[in-house]
This record gives structure tokens, sequence and C-alpha cells, in this order.
């Protein structure tokens, strides 16, 4: 059987939120988006049809709790989310809280600009608040 690694790209790119059913919660580290990243915790998953059935209906489950953790929060005016895999192929879902004026507004955040990096202090308010939002417990 094939363990489970998160894709070292993903793993220096974000904050680790927490874990809900199927998923690991990321938090991208971009302080000018709420990004969440949701990737299913099991070995060499590329596509979405990868999984089975039952987990595929989790995994919209646990997309739909992200998305409405992001609205609860920030209240944007769009939530985006796809599943590229061009960089990372592990089976990875960006869900991200859009507003007019953000810096990528109107096109897609993935390769607009380098990432602007939270501040330590504010990494730790977001990953507190996302935890809260989400009901996962710190590890």
């Amino acid at each position: 059987m094939t363990m489970f690694d998160l894709d070292p790209v993903l793993a220096g790119d974000t904050a680790d939120i927490g874990m809900l059913g199927l998923c690991r919660v990321l938090l991208m580290k971009d302080s000018r988006y709420p990004w969440l990243i949701l990737v299913p915790q099991q070995a060499a998953l590329v596509e979405l049809g990868d999984l089975a059935r039952d987990d595929r209906v989790r995994l919209m489950d646990e997309i739909e709790a992200a998305s409405t953790a992001l609205a609860g929060l920030y209240q944007p005016e769009k939530i985006n989310t796809g599943t590229l895999g061009n960089v990372v192929r592990q089976l990875h879902i960006h869900i991200v809280a859009r507003n007019t004026g953000d810096p990528a507004w109107p096109g897609p955040v993935w390769g607009h600009s380098p990432a602007l990096p939270y501040a330590d202090e504010a990494l730790k308010v977001r990953v507190a608040e996302l935890r809260n939002a989400l009901g996962i417990d710190a590890a």
C-alpha cells in the first residue's frame, strides 16, 4: 500500500489548517486572498475521477464547507473553485475568496504575480479564524 505524502510544493506554499473528513485543509501563504487548498489524503490521486464515488461526494461536501467558511468570514463577491494540476500533479482543490479590485481581478489568481506573504501574527490569526469556522481543532 502506498502512503500519502503531501507534495513538497504544496507544503512549502501553504500553512496547515487541519483535517476535515477526507481532506487536509491548507491556507495559501498569499495575504492578498483568503485562499484554501483541499487535498484528499489518499495516495496517487491526480484527477477527481481517481476518487471512489463516495469520496467524490464527500469531497464536494468539504468544498462546500470551505466555501461557506470563506463566505462567512470574508463576505467575498465570488468564490473561485478549481483543480488545475499543471504544476502540482497531486489532486488538490483551490477555493479562493475574490472581490472586485483584488490584485488579479477579474482574471485568475494562479500565476498572476508573486505571493505577498503574511506577517507572522496575521498568519496565526487567519489560521485560527479558519480553524474555528471549519470546526477544526488545533493540532
